[in-house]
């Protein structure tokens, strides 16, 4: 291995599945030393985890980058949104994080968008309607079911927060990751007084919010971690806003995600203020909007499909009339916290790999369904849809994407965008560089673009259809004991 050109930067990653982390070479992009260190989640109605268990996986997986990160001069952290982290007197977890997809809170978050003004009032004062995936929902869902919980909770951070807190020592957190707790208003950039209010929750609980290219601190003292002591730290972010950082995106270009659960989202110099909620209006990490649409199931709902048919991913056929919502853990586009699956169409004649065709059809659906909701009205419709994630390597993901959004796709060929996104804003720290233009330096987004094709408009129109006959059984409560 060549001796850096440059300093070296740490982008971590912090996501519901695992933490992963990359020392970087400031001056190229090469990454010099990469870790990994998985999480473990609660399955069932609620989904959980111990945030002592992400400084553990943030340790491991930094002691597999070696002496490399020991060197490094920054670092940031990147991380999934919306989790509820509560902490103690002494910083310690008062209970598991509730994450983003634990949608228990479903009906806290109508009963808040009804109280306070309704949809229209949200949608202006934060940028979003809050669904069961929001901060606020969580933290209403606490206080009617855990009060010993809420009064024993001293300060409340987001998952990517807690573990830069344990680097400096300092509570902090950044415009993109606070714009989804649903208690910060996009309008003035600040949190939200009558919303917390309204929730019961004290604004001296809440983390500063550091501004783009501000320190965040240093790190201190650590035995666990292998930083020298005064490193600087950058603020992080959330999951989505560090990977539009890692791409480098400009304005006007669209980004799907596939992963646990899938995104469609892109760069804009407007703040948005959907009343449907179906576009949540997000900041960005440099100081323009991040308007994204967000499914629960994704890759993980298809490959259960694949795996209750006992077929790989892989093995889909072509095929017409079947149609497969694959809602498994209740929905956040279109907002259906309660639903399930949903099979229509079945015959003597399907087969295995039809149903896996409609599962990803129905899957890609949801997300294409808000894309032109996302970008702003003179987007240019040619410009390639860039296609990231865990998914975006798969032939059956790439070709439905293609298939139904009748657009070109471009494949990035740099994996572990999130923790590069962390990565260059660490780098920005050192340069001053906007951290997208660092990104952009570094070339992350080059990779295979593949051509158009016809729009399948078909099976658009029949998933359309079965949305929207069957909306009053997807809303229906199942009992998942």
């Amino acid at each position: 291995m060549s001796a850096a050109e440059g300093p070296l930067v740490v982008g971590v990653d912090t996501s519901t599945q695992s933490t992963k982390a990359l020392v970087v070479d400031v001056a190229t992009g090469r990454v010099v030393a990469s870790g990994q260190a998985p999480h473990t989640v609660t399955s069932g109605a609620g989904r959980e985890s111990d945030p002592r268990q992400w400084w553990d996986a943030l340790s491991e997986a930094l002691r597999q980058c070696g002496e490399a990160a020991h060197e490094a001069a920054a670092v940031s952290i990147g991380g999934q949104q919306h989790g509820l982290v509560t902490l103690d007197a002494q910083g310690d977890p008062v209970r598991p994080a509730l994450l983003w997809n634990d949608v228990r809170s479903a009906p806290q978050a109508a009963r808040l968008v009804e109280e306070l003004g309704g949809a229209k009032f949200w949608a202006e004062r934060t940028g979003s309607v809050p669904a069961a995936s929001f901060t606020v929902t969580k933290w209403a869902w606490l206080a009617e079911h855990e009060p010993d919980a809420v009064r024993a909770t001293r300060a409340v951070r987001l998952p990517h927060d807690y573990l830069t807190e344990r680097l400096t020592g300092e509570g902090t957190t950044d415009r993109g990751d606070a714009s989804g707790t649903g208690w910060w208003a996009s309008g003035t950039e600040a949190y939200d007084e009558e919303i917390l209010a309204r929730v019961g929750l004290d604004p001296a609980l809440l983390p500063r919010v550091v501004r783009p290219g501000e320190v965040a601190g240093t790190v201190r003292d650590s035995d666990d971690l292998p930083f020298s002591r005064g490193t600087l730290v950058a603020c992080g972010t959330g999951d989505n806003a560090a990977a539009a950082l890692g791409l480098g995106v400009r304005p006007g270009t669209p980004v799907m995600s596939l992963g646990t659960s899938g995104t469609v989202y892109a760069v804009s110099r407007h703040r948005q203020a959907d009343p449907t909620g179906t576009v949540a209006g997000f900041a960005d990490a440099r100081g323009d909007w991040l308007p994204l649409a967000c499914t629960l199931n994704c890759t993980l709902a298809v490959d259960r499909v694949a795996a209750l048919l006992g077929l790989d991913r892989e093995a889909v056929e072509a095929g017409h009339g079947v149609t497969l919502l694959p809602f498994l853990d209740g929905e956040r586009t279109p907002n259906l916290p309660h639903s399930s699956g949903l099979l229509h169409g079945l015959r003597h004649d399907t087969t295995g790999g039809q149903l896996l065709q409609a599962a990803y059809d129905g899957a890609v659906y949801s997300l294409l369904a808000a894309l032109d909701l996302v970008l702003d009205e003179d987007a240019d419709p040619s410009t390639p849809l860039l296609l990231i994630g865990g998914g975006a390597r798969g032939t059956a993901w790439q070709q439905t994407v293609r298939r139904l959004s009748g657009r070109p796709v471009q494949v990035p060929e740099a994996r572990e965008l999130v923790a590069l996104g962390a990565a260059a804003q660490a780098a920005g720290l050192l340069t001053g560089e906007d951290p997208a233009a660092v990104a952009r330096r570094w070339n992350t987004a080059a990779g295979p673009v593949l051509d158009a094709v016809e729009r399948d408009e078909e099976t658009l129109s029949r998933l359309a259809g079965v949305l929207s006959d069957a909306a009053p059984l997807l809303e229906r409560a199942t009992d998942t004991d």
